[in-house]
């Protein structure tokens, strides 16, 4: 929501995508800007854009390596299908390359917005580090693109209202 404390906000949102290069059962996949918030974007890829790929095990890893080949091929071409069907790819994190590591199953924070419902990236679970953002004008928009979505996923909102707050998690 366009209230709740950004810095938090954008925090938050960077360790909950690209945390475990986004290959846990509750990795951050869709995030539903609503109203001005889709302003948030260009900060959200700054963020990300600093996080360091590199083998998990090394200093300083924030993104290691997705899990197979055939994992970073699914996630590549799931973010293809997203470019081709008109989103925007403001971060992306398709051939980073790991020095010592040319070879390597590795995939780059990647932000997608502009994505609709309809796209295959939304559809399908992308697993990997790779961020869907959609943008709603209100919060009810929000909460019913959320509630169409067929997967039980858990969801958060944030906010600094009270009423919001209740709202959707009543909604």
């Amino acid at each position: 929501m366009p209230d709740a404390n950004k810095e938090n906000t954008l925090n938050q949102l960077v360790g909950a995508a690209f945390g475990a290069a986004g290959q846990r059962c509750m990795a951050l996949s869709v995030a539903v800007m609503v109203g001005d918030a889709k302003h948030w974007i260009p900060e959200l890829v700054e963020r990300a854009q600093k996080l360091r790929v590199t083998a998990g095990d090394q200093p300083g890893a924030d993104l290691g390596p997705v899990i197979s080949p055939e994992s970073k091929a699914r996630i590549e071409r799931l973010i293809q299908s997203g470019v081709d069907a008109g989103c925007e790819l403001p971060l992306d994190g398709r051939n980073v390359s790991v020095p010592g590591y040319e070879n390597g199953n590795f995939v780059g924070p990647t932000i997608m917005s502009k994505v609709t419902t309809d796209m295959e990236c939304y559809r399908e679970e992308i697993f990997g580090p790779v961020l869907n953002i959609l943008e709603a004008d209100t919060m009810d928009e929000a909460i019913e693109i959320l509630n169409n979505n067929p997967y039980g996923n858990g969801c958060a909102v944030f906010t600094n209202s009270g009423a919001a707050a209740r709202k959707f998690t009543n909604e």
